[in-house]
């Protein structure tokens, strides 16, 4: 058998053939306007990665409805009325050859308060004590609501491939609405949507199919999804497990590994694990080669060397590498990588020196995404920028962001 190498192409289950093996995973770009429509800032974006050697381009989250938005600024694909411009960032990101899909998400319970009319989730459970500040307690959905968002995934993921996108990845960790229903933290429904492993995964697997019919069978789909939730009483590995092994026997392209929520954000820690073999959540991976020896499997995070990453591969604990902050500051990184070359830019922990905050790890979203900002507009992104700079700005921006989007719903 030959070793994969990070230049090698990789074939999908659904004979899909990606350039490379190095893949962009999802950040938080609000790049969208105040009503949720796609920018021209986007395509400069993604034209930029698009032409700067990666293999699979996934998209920042994009939601589904209007009515629940993860952060101001989110590109919300519920109709046809952009499809001119969803045009032009598929071909944007594919300038080179890349393939691009677009993450598909809802937030479920994890939207910051006020953003939205009213939270909702599988079931009504509030934020630990420290977050209740940041987040509602949430209104449990209906049985017909959860019918709807499951038709809203579908129609988004048909509206994608008409747009000429190559696929769709289910956003199903860190939190948001389907790892809601995985988890018997957040999901203590007693009807066929909770109570038993088998039932709480019913919402993705469902979701699955209802994108499968909406697109046909070559389309890609894929999921990001958490090795655990390293919460008490929340998703195990085990379950993880067994929804991978599901997922694959459905028909799944492509599992990302990653991990954690936000009240307890795995997916940007540091573990001995970690050091040693340079990715979070290899020592997961080989568990699920284990398990599901025939799926395709992608781990984002922790990978900083191209030694670090060929040895992923030639492991054989993965398929694809993926990276995602790196991209922020050096968004040609991976011709550099593929010329067996190190980055020559490092991701850094972003501090601004305010406990609560640098706890919560937020700016290890926020400064990245006014990172991608910057190249949206065409400018060169500030590697070095000032993490309490970003913070306060970000504040100014977010504060100015939910006035607009409330304006903006209020308007008849």
């Amino acid at each position: 058998m030959t070793t994969a190498t990070l230049d090698s192409h990789f074939t999908l289950s659904n004979g899909t053939a990606l350039p490379n093996r190095i893949a962009k995973s999802a950040m938080s770009e609000a790049l969208g306007t105040m009503d949720n429509r796609a920018t021209d800032e986007l395509v400069e974006l993604y034209r930029c990665w698009g032409q700067g050697g990666t293999g699979l381009i996934i998209t920042g989250n994009v939601m589904i409805d209007r009515k629940a938005l993860g952060e101001p600024g989110n590109v919300v694909i519920e109709d046809e009325r952009d499809l001119d411009t969803l045009r032009a960032w598929a071909q944007a990101g594919q300038a080179d050859g890349a393939q691009i899909w677009v993450q598909l998400n809802h937030p479920g319970r994890q939207c910051p308060k006020g953003l939205n009319k009213e939270t909702v989730a599988p079931s009504a459970v509030a934020f630990n004590k420290s977050m209740q500040a940041y987040f509602e307690t949430p209104r449990e959905l209906t049985g017909d609501e959860i019918e709807d968002i499951i038709a809203r995934f579908g129609r988004a993921a048909g509206i994608c491939h008409q747009a000429g996108f190559n696929g769709v990845q289910i956003h199903g960790a860190h939190g948001y609405l389907v790892s809601q229903f995985l988890s018997p933290k957040t999901n203590q429904r007693a009807d066929e949507w909770g109570g038993n492993a088998e039932n709480r995964r019913r919402f993705v697997l469902r979701v699955l199919a209802a994108m499968r019919e909406a697109t046909g069978p070559d389309f890609s789909i894929g999921i990001k999804l958490n090795s655990a939730d390293f919460q008490r009483g929340g998703f195990t590995e085990e379950e993880s497990l067994d929804v991978m092994a599901a997922l694959a026997e459905a028909g799944i392209a492509l599992i990302e590994i990653s991990g954690g929520t936000y009240e307890a954000p795995a997916m940007t820690g540091v573990r001995a694990s970690t050091r040693e073999r340079e990715a979070y959540f290899l020592d997961f991976a080989d568990k699920v080669r284990a398990r599901v020896p025939d799926a395709a499997l992608m781990v984002t995070g922790g990978f900083r060397t191209h030694a670090g990453m060929t040895a992923a591969l030639a492991s054989g604990s993965l398929d694809v590498c993926g990276i995602a902050r790196l991209l922020a500051i050096e968004p040609d990184v991976s011709k550099r990588l593929l010329a067996g070359q190190d980055p020559l830019q490092a991701v850094r922990p972003i501090k601004t020196g305010i406990g609560p905050v640098d706890r919560m790890a937020i700016m290890e979203v926020t400064w990245y995404t006014r990172q991608l900002r910057r190249i949206g507009r065409g400018q060169a992104p500030k590697p070095k920028e000032s993490g309490l700079k970003a913070f306060l700005c970000s504040l100014v921006d977010t504060a100015s962001g939910m006035r607009q989007t409330k304006r903006l719903r209020a308007t008849p």
